[in-house]
């Protein structure tokens, strides 16, 4: 039997039985052998000393398993670009005490092959160097991990970071450590003449710290991550509107915190980052690291440090990624409004038409539910700007809250946890990795940031033209603001500095009666000018681009919590859908007592008497003393407004307080 090789198509060699069939001419017999002559469509293939060999595709240029696996990355070219980017990270990471910046390759230090030769120093020479002697870090080479994609942080935090699994959507389960939420308490911005004009004192969130301390945490940070064999880096934009957009720059040590901003933030084109440039704003994030108590104005180990005039933010002793979330968020709110751009925490969708509606509420009001509709676009969740250009998303994700999460209740949410998805501290089967999202043994504040891609209904870019209604939510508890009312400007005014709504105290104790919430411009924690600014500002851009005020209660009708039922929210989806509409812009409006609120005698598919609160409520007198009740609490707590003096802005605040209740004892 003579044996030949097969053609391409089989997959082994083969009898002379099949290969009989072909030409004569195309078989030679060697000592009682054959050998494949000629390609004949085939290819070059033939057999030495009883060998079948296919010369048909050239051989892999590889020696080892591990040369073979490295073919299947395509190698980033380094050029000159690449390395000023080195140069401007070294710059980032200097040390204010020797003014020379770490020894930066860009790469992974688990690969082999980085060449020492390459590396970039950066010398910051208008710094002041005092006598010091040369440290370990000096000598060292630290890996830069730069913009590097999900797959690759998906990589980095399985292999290296304890408590990071693929979950069954394909979603990163994370670990934040010991903080589950963000520590305002431990919030410290430089107060300093670039700082005049912010809010201080009582109300106030912004706690004042000297910019030496500020330097002390910065130096701790900076050495910690300079320490590291690698750090990641990431090269991003705040703000859609591409004439007010913000280069920010996040260091941090652990690929979780980088791909949560690879989601939050806007990212860019390869050719925008190549022309980076220098960032108009850092994050060191150095969680993993504490602070040093004994450093002047910390009050524990956790400090989350704002320096408006160097535009750097500090973070040390919590891991909790919300931070860089918010405190950039933060700086938005001091540097959109220096450009007469007014920063709003809000969400905000479009209808096809172009209509733009904004959303303001509290945890609990239903902003997310109402303001995410599958008949509108989705602009943004949560961030916005409203400038000369109209509105813009500042960020480039969403950060939405994962506890008793359902696809029936939160489809749109759902859908977007699937790779490329971080999940914060939530739970899941150990062998299905199938999330409980009902389980709330980690912390109750489970989380999952994606990009705003993942939402099927975002616009993108996400922005719109200027809004044309503004929707104040409120869960009212105590059951006397009406389902929804229209607002004067001075009016949207006063309930948007007061940022209202009513949480339920706990009911173990036995304590049901509702406890008023009050948080300025529904986000206190993240405004650095006083509320009247914005205000203002908001009331401004309402007048001028004809948009409308509305107050929408989405809390309880019939009584207090306890006595009432909460609004259907079926209802309140009627009211909304009629704000959308135009609908009630063309309907008659009565006005109530005490709040002076302007109240529609008729929204179509909603009963005419759950419009006026009072008529749902059987004891009349209750309701009236109830109402005066909330009513004083407002004033209570808009007086720390009227009392500021700076500027100016007492003025404004007196005017804006006479848009709110009105009664005598």
């Amino acid at each position: 039997m003579v044996r030949g090789c097969a053609p391409p198509e089989e997959p082994s060699c083969w009898s002379s039985e099949s290969a009989g069939k072909e030409s004569d001419e195309m078989m030679e017999a060697k000592d009682g052998q054959a050998s494949w002559l000629g390609t004949n469509g085939y290819g070059s293939r033939r057999e030495e000393d009883g060998v079948c060999h296919d010369d048909s595709a050239t051989p892999v240029r590889a020696n080892t398993v591990d040369e073979l696996h490295s073919l299947q990355r395509k190698p980033q070219v380094v050029e000159d670009r690449h390395r000023l980017q080195l140069q401007s990270i070294s710059a980032s990471l200097a040390s204010m005490t020797c003014g020379i910046g770490p020894k930066l390759i860009k790469g992974d230090p688990a690969r082999k092959k980085e060449m020492v030769g390459k590396a970039v120093t950066h010398h910051q020479h208008h710094i002041t160097v005092p006598t010091i002697t040369v440290s370990d870090s000096d000598l060292k080479f630290t890996h830069v991990l730069y913009n590097l994609s999900p797959s690759e942080l998906y990589e980095h935090a399985i292999k290296y970071e304890k408590g990071s699994f693929i979950t069954s959507s394909g979603a990163l389960a994370t670990l934040s450590g010991a903080k589950t939420g963000r520590s305002p308490r431990d919030k410290r911005v430089v107060k300093d003449e670039t700082t005049d004009d912010l809010w201080w004192g009582k109300g106030s969130p912004n706690i004042e710290m000297d910019e030496h301390t500020f330097l002390i945490n910065r130096e701790r940070a900076v050495d910690y991550l300079n320490s590291l064999d690698k750090v990641f880096v990431n090269d991003q934009f705040l703000n859609w509107d591409p004439n007010n957009r913000i280069k920010v720059r996040i260091i941090s040590a652990r690929a979780y915190h980088s791909l949560f901003m690879h989601n939050m933030c806007i990212r860019p084109t390869y050719e925008e980052l190549e022309n980076f440039g220098e960032p108009d704003f850092t994050i060191y994030n150095a969680g993993q690291f504490p602070c040093n108590r004994y450093t002047h104005y910390m009050t524990s180990s956790t400090s989350i440090d704002i320096n408006l005039k160097r535009r750097e933010m500090v973070i040390l002793g919590t891991q909790y990624a919300g931070e860089m979330k918010k405190g950039l968020f933060s700086v938005m709110h001091y540097l959109m409004p220096k450009k007469q751009i007014l920063s709003l925490h809000s969400g905000c969708n479009m209808g096809r038409g172009g209509d733009v509606a904004l959303f303001f509420g509290l945890s609990g009001t239903g902003k997310t539910t109402l303001s995410t509709d599958r008949n509108r676009i989705l602009i943004g969740d949560d961030e916005h700007c409203w400038s000369d250009n109209g509105i813009s998303n500042i960020e480039g994700g969403c950060y939405a809250k994962c506890i008793d999460l359902s696809q029936e209740k939160e489809p749109d949410i759902w859908d977007a946890i699937k790779f490329g998805t971080v999940l914060e501290n939530v739970v899941f089967d150990e062998h299905s990795r199938e999330v409980d999202y009902t389980e709330k043994s980690v912390t109750e504040n489970t989380r999952a940031a994606y990009p705003i891609e993942y939402i099927a209904n975002a616009k993108i870019p996400c922005v719109g033209p200027h809004p044309k209604n503004v929707i104040l939510l409120a869960c009212d508890a105590f059951g006397v603001l009406p389902p929804v009312s229209k607002l004067s400007h001075a009016q949207t005014m006063y309930h948007f500095i007061s940022g209202y709504t009513a949480l339920v105290a706990g009911t173990e104790d036995g304590i049901k009666e509702p406890q008023a919430t009050f948080s300025a411009c529904f986000g206190a924690a993240f405004i650095m000018l006083h509320p009247t600014r914005y205000a203002a500002m908001l009331a401004d851009k309402m007048k001028k681009h004809g948009a409308t005020g509305w107050l929408v209660n989405t809390g309880w009708i019939g009584g207090s919590y306890g006595v009432g039922e909460r609004i259907s929210l079926a209802y309140t989806r009627k009211i909304i859908d009629a704000i959308h509409s135009g609908e009630l812009l063309d309907t008659s409006y009565k006005k109530t007592d005490v709040f002076g609120l302007d109240i529609p005698r008729k929204v179509e598919g909603v009963p005419s008497e759950l419009l006026d609160p009072i008529n749902t409520w059987e004891d009349k007198d209750s309701y009236k003393l109830t109402l005066l009740k909330l009513a004083d609490l407002f004033k209570r707590n808009f007086k720390v407004f009227a009392d500021y003096k700076n500027g100016g802005v007492s003025d404004l605040a007196d005017e804006i307080a006479a848009a709110g209740p009105n009664f005598l004892f």
